[in-house]
């Protein structure tokens, strides 16, 4: 009972706001995130065959890794579950493919310490495509995408709960162009350039 009472005294003392700021008592730099995410391809990939090319989006669970550097600057490295994705060529789905595509880049937080604080950020992105299957006309037929390294545009806000729980809603912008083969043969260049949006619950350590 001694310990919950003290529990509970921290957690109000922790919630209490400080002239609008989150009181800095954790000092830990780790902070892990976990929610969800989409990746939305571009409505137009490209021509691929010499057939317009569009690629269905995917959400799946996310996590992140979050080093703080200083109150405004951070490290932050972002994983999630292979996403699916169909390829159409004309409207007509044509393959499949899974993907992984992790981001590892920088974030400036404009106003750290505050409840509300956005930020921006830019990486870098490397995506490994694998388990490419043939669908429909291309069924049976061998169908693969080379990985690709990008840019990616990071932004969003933080909304801290206390000092240990945040709320983030993110958008990040990624430049992916995967050339396509069909067969062996190269078919053309995918250029799905996805927006990425999410949002997750981040706990500080």
């Amino acid at each position: 009972m001694y310990h919950f009472k003290k529990f509970i005294v921290a957690g109000a003392l922790c919630a209490a706001p400080v002239g609008g700021a989150i009181a800095q008592s954790v000092e830990s730099p780790w902070i892990v995130h976990v929610g969800v995410h989409v990746v939305d391809p571009k409505s137009n990939t490209g021509d691929l065959a010499g057939m317009s090319a569009s690629t269905t989006r995917s959400m799946r669970p996310s996590v992140s890794i979050e080093y703080v550097l200083t109150p405004s600057w951070s490290i932050e490295a972002l994983a999630a579950l292979p996403f699916h994705h169909d390829v159409r060529l004309d409207g007509q789905r044509a393959a499949s493919v899974k993907q992984l595509p992790p981001v590892v880049g920088v974030n400036y937080h404009f106003l750290a310490g505050q409840k509300v604080s956005p930020f921006v950020g830019v990486g870098v992105n490397y995506t490994h495509f694998f388990d490419a299957k043939g669908r429909n006309v291309l069924q049976g037929t061998r169908v693969s995408l080379d990985d690709s390294w990008g840019i990616a545009w990071h932004g969003g806000v933080d909304i801290a709960l206390d000092t240990r729980w945040t709320v983030t809603a993110d958008v990040r912008w990624i430049d992916i162009d995967s050339k396509v083969k069909v067969g062996g043969t190269d078919v053309g260049t995918a250029h799905i350039d996805p927006w990425v949006y999410g949002v997750s619950v981040g706990y500080r350590f």
